[in-house]
């Protein structure tokens, strides 16, 4: 008989929890306010197919080859010229394609950081970035964010310290600065001035994940940080939210240097060239800022459905800023508030979200919820906070009763 030995796994695994309550299904009828997907009316299906057929019979058998055809060029090219809204200026060969912007996450930071390395983000924080972050097994330190984003000042504040003691600096800085996730807030120009300033000064890395650039409701973009420092400034965007995430494309912008650094630890070599040929014929093919001014129309008006709903279903309990595009709001309780004391309530009731402690290093914040407006139609969003709203008041009234008893 064989017997199964016990087996020890890589020690680089990070001790996290899963974050189950995106996938839950305990409700028929689960309305679910934590998913962070795009509308499935944002999926132009006829184009895409259109798109695939043609990517086989213009190019043959090349897209299917290693090197591809000439989708990937098609695509570099695209990007470039997309990128000058933002003042990215770049060339070509300065771009890397990506298997999504999680995989320009994981590259960039094992091109700029070795283990033990020091590197800075912003509390609260895309909670996949941080995995990745700890899977490289550097060591974390995070700043607040509010109405205009990163507080760059505590940031400067914190440099002029490690320097004046001689700590450890910096090594990468994570900033997401359009329509953050989770709190949708976005970074004011002023402090991305400054926060390349630092960058020079110091000497660090900025990682600039701008994946929510496209989607702003006022129509408004403002510099990227990257053009104010673009050699220490790694600039990160996607086509998951303009798209479609499942053709798993994303792209990285960087100085020759650094990119070429980067192409050499991409282990899956050139990233799908017979995805980036369908793509590419999409992208040549649709009308890109009308589909944007699509896409727009559609969350601006579930966002607004959201905030209506908040507003009716929680009087004052509750603050938020609305966001001016993205995918989410960040609903804030009172102090004392544990969101997850009553997500298990709230699943039973047919709605999911995902509470604001996995957006924090250590948890350190438990009275946030992020809510995702982009997945639901509007009647849903209603039916889904009236649901949230019931168990929230529920729980309030436990631990009022609960206290009462303590006393």
């Amino acid at each position: 008989m064989t017997v199964l030995k016990e087996y020890t796994y890589s020690k680089r695994f990070p001790n996290l929890p899963l974050i189950a309550a995106a996938f839950a299904d305990q409700h028929p009828d689960l309305i679910p306010l934590a998913f962070g997907l795009p509308a499935k009316e944002s999926f132009n299906l006829s184009l895409m197919m259109e798109s695939s057929i043609e990517a086989i019979q213009k190019g043959g058998v090349k897209p299917l080859e290693y090197g591809g055809g000439t989708g990937p060029m098609v695509v570099a090219e695209w990007i470039k010229q997309r990128s000058l809204l933002r003042s990215v200026r770049a060339e070509t060969k300065e771009i890397l394609v990506t298997a999504g912007s999680s995989q320009a996450i994981d590259i960039a930071t094992r091109t700029l950081t070795d283990p033990g390395d020091h590197v800075w983000v912003e509390g609260p924080s895309f909670f996949g970035a941080i995995r990745q972050f700890l899977l490289a097994e550097t060591k974390l330190t995070s700043f607040p964010v509010d109405e205009d984003g990163l507080r760059v000042d505590l940031v400067e504040q914190k440099l002029q310290e490690v320097r004046g003691n001689g700590g450890t600096m910096p090594k990468m800085l994570y900033v997401m600065p359009n329509h953050h996730n989770p709190t949708g807030v976005s970074l004011s120009i002023e402090r991305r001035k400054k926060l390349a300033e630092l960058a020079y000064e110091y000497n660090f890395y900025i990682l600039e994940d701008d994946a929510y650039v496209e989607l702003s409701f006022t129509g408004e973009y403002v510099p990227s940080i990257y053009s104010f420092g673009p050699e220490r400034v790694v600039y990160l965007s996607t086509f998951s939210k303009i798209v479609a995430p499942g053709i798993r494309m994303g792209w990285a912008v960087a100085s020759e240097p650094l990119i070429n650094k980067m192409r050499m630890l991409k282990s899956d070599g050139s990233t799908s060239v017979y995805v980036q040929e369908i793509v590419s014929q999409f992208l040549t093919t649709i009308d890109f800022d009308q589909h944007v001014e699509f896409l727009n129309s559609i969350y601006r008006s579930r966002m607004e459905a959201m905030v209506v709903a908040i507003e009716e279903a929680f009087d004052e309990d509750v603050s938020y800023i609305v966001p001016e595009g993205g995918f989410f709001l960040w609903l804030t309780f009172p102090g004392g508030t544990d969101t997850s004391q009553f997500m298990q309530q709230s699943l039973q009731k047919g709605v999911s979200y995902l509470d604001g402690a996995h957006f924090y290093l250590n948890a350190d914040e438990k009275n946030h919820i992020r809510l995702g407006f982009t997945y639901c139609n509007e009647e849903e969003i209603k039916r889904g906070i009236e649901r949230l709203a019931e168990s929230y008041h529920e729980y309030k009234q436990k631990t009022f009763v609960l206290e009462g008893v303590k006393k």
